[in-house]
């Protein structure tokens, strides 16, 4: 069994409910004030941060525009994609695989991936999960590292 797997921990007790946060409805549509990220050509917007969620994981809407997408890069934290729209056609490690609406693509940290919207829709392809720090990244307008060979991922 994985070392990371809830069932190799011990067993510890829930803690008690942290009264000092609260919940979060994000309403893209409607909420002029959640962020609005522009990095290569792509529109992120973060409708949960890591400071909604106490550092445990980000939420973020993206619109990539037909052809558009990261280049090949890494990052240091886990990426989950659920597509409500289109398709994305994501490269991971070197090998190519569609991924269309209704499915969801997990990318482990540290690998090397890029995606890419792969039909001619302008819709948004997709809603993302990453860890907390992700949204730090997009806001400092930096980059996650990128693979200096693209062909080697």
């Amino acid at each position: 069994m994985s070392r990371h797997s809830i069932t190799s921990q011990p067993a510890t007790p829930i803690p008690a409910d942290d009264l000092r946060r609260d919940f979060r409805v994000a309403r893209p549509e409607t909420d002029s004030t959640l962020p609005h990220i522009g990095l290569v050509g792509d529109t992120y917007t973060l409708l949960l941060t890591g400071r909604d969620t106490d550092g445990r994981y980000c939420l973020i809407d993206m619109h990539i525009p037909p052809g558009g997408g990261p280049p090949l890069h890494r990052h240091d934290f886990e990426e989950s994609f659920i597509l409500l729209h289109g398709e994305i056609e994501a490269i991971f490690r070197g090998r190519k695989t569609v991924v269309k609406a209704g499915e969801t693509l997990s990318i482990p940290a540290n690998s090397p991936h890029s995606f890419s919207n792969a039909i001619e829709s302008t819709g948004p392809p997709a809603v993302y999960l990453r860890a907390g720090g992700a949204g730090r990244i997009l806001r400092a307008g930096r980059r996650a590292s990128r693979c200096p060979d693209r062909a080697a991922a």
